[in-house]
């Protein structure tokens, strides 16, 4: 299997330089990830299909940089077939006909199998693509090499989930992830064992945070977060908030009278 990576054009403050999709060739063309239907990007991706007719496309999770350009895709390529994990109330904001995703579903890409498998926590409908025979991921949001991945905690996300993906994802001992941001992770085991231990880590920071008295997500982002850039805030105060609603899952914090407290303090 050798995919083909395909640029968005959709540089951001959230996508960074921008989103990469994988086109992978074969008997049944197949996209991984929309990208947001600019124009550069449906020409690379005719491009890259050589003559040959892109019959399906495979979205990772519903965030508009991975599913906005289903449209874009339909009226260039004649794409019918779009499928994905469901988001009810995700997926109507891209108006092509969804067909539904499970965990475990075998799916014809190009000349090969790829299994999906459901990996919450960036989003509640995040899904990897697994090539067993060449261990690789087609990993969506779920790692990006040289930087963490963002944990909204008030549009679906959920630091728990997420850290369950992270380990299922390592016990499959994979050899590369093709990432839907930044370079191809060649070195994925220390890369997710990376990502745990940091949020571990971020974890005990927030924990002794709301020990030394910081009760709210700004607060605690302050605290926690030095020299942070203003424009970075707003995503740090979800990742703050995503810990602390992991911790009252667990039975160690509480949220009262618009405060954060650990129960134990």
């Amino acid at each position: 299997m050798n995919p083909i990576p395909i640029f968005a054009f959709n540089p951001g403050p959230i996508t960074g330089d921008g989103n990469w999709t994988w086109l992978v060739p074969g008997s049944i063309p197949t996209l991984i990830d929309a990208g947001t239907g600019e124009g550069a990007h449906l020409a690379e991706v005719g491009t890259a299909l050589a003559g040959a007719d892109l019959q399906q496309v495979l979205v990772t999770h519903g965030h508009i940089d991975h599913a906005s350009g289903a449209v874009a895709l339909r009226e260039r390529f004649g794409v019918t077939r779009f499928r994905k994990f469901p988001w009810s109330e995700r997926d109507v904001k891209w108006p092509v006909e969804w067909t539904p995703i499970g965990h475990g579903d075998v799916i014809r890409a190009g000349d090969t199998e790829l299994v999906a498998l459901h990996t919450p926590g960036h989003s509640p409908d995040h899904i990897c693509f697994w090539h067993e025979s060449s261990r690789t991921v087609f990993c969506g949001d779920l790692a990006i090499k040289g930087t963490s991945v963002w944990i909204p905690a008030r549009l679906g996300g959920n630091l728990s989930a997420y850290l369950d993906s992270l380990e299922r994802i390592l016990a499959l001992n994979p050899a590369r992830m093709l990432p839907a941001h930044g370079p191809i992770i060649d070195d994925p085991v220390r890369v997710l064992r990376e990502y745990i231990a940091h949020r571990l880590e971020r974890e005990e920071q927030v924990v002794a945070a709301l020990r030394a008295g910081q009760q709210t997500p700004d607060a605690i982002v302050a605290h926690v977060y030095k020299d942070l850039k203003e424009s970075l805030v707003p995503l740090a105060q979800e990742s703050v908030t995503a810990h602390l609603l992991k911790l009252q899952q667990e039975g160690r914090a509480r949220f009262a009278a618009d405060a954060w407290t650990m129960i134990d303090a």
